[in-house]
């Protein structure tokens, strides 16, 4: 879902603030969804990426257009659960993302994780975080 630049975002490019596209993988989540409002309002063309807006990081679902022109994908996603499948949903969900990225030429990837995940092995949602992600 591509969403309009707020009136604070408007005087900002007025003044030729140097804006930039980026994507913000799990757009409409509670963390991501206040990035998506702050990004706006400092001017930048912002995507809010969601399954519930087309783009879905599992099966690829409208990935490659929401990768086109985009300079910045920030992956603020979560997983639907805290059980051990977290840290397949975590691979596959970066895996798809990494390609579509080096398909549209995005330069910049950054990822949300969680500080301290290796005191936590019991947790299935920790594990998945503590494991390297692999193109």
């Amino acid at each position: 879902m591509l969403l309009k630049t707020s009136p604070i975002a408007a005087q900002r490019q007025s003044a030729k603030a140097k804006t930039i596209k980026i994507l913000v993988v799990g757009g409409t989540g509670l963390i991501s969804s206040k990035t998506v409002r702050i990004l706006l309002d400092r001017g930048h063309e912002v995507i809010a990426a969601s399954p519930s807006s087309g783009v879905n990081t599992i099966t690829g679902e409208g990935l490659a257009a929401a990768m086109a022109g985009t300079d910045v994908v920030l992956d603020l996603a979560n997983s639907p659960s805290f059980e051990d499948a977290v840290l397949e949903f975590f691979q596959t969900a970066g895996r798809n993302l990494l390609a579509a990225e080096a398909t549209a030429g995005v330069r910049h990837h950054v990822a949300l994780s969680v500080v301290g995940t290796q005191d936590l092995g019991d947790s299935g949602y920790f594990r998945g975080k503590q494991r390297p992600r692999k193109p």
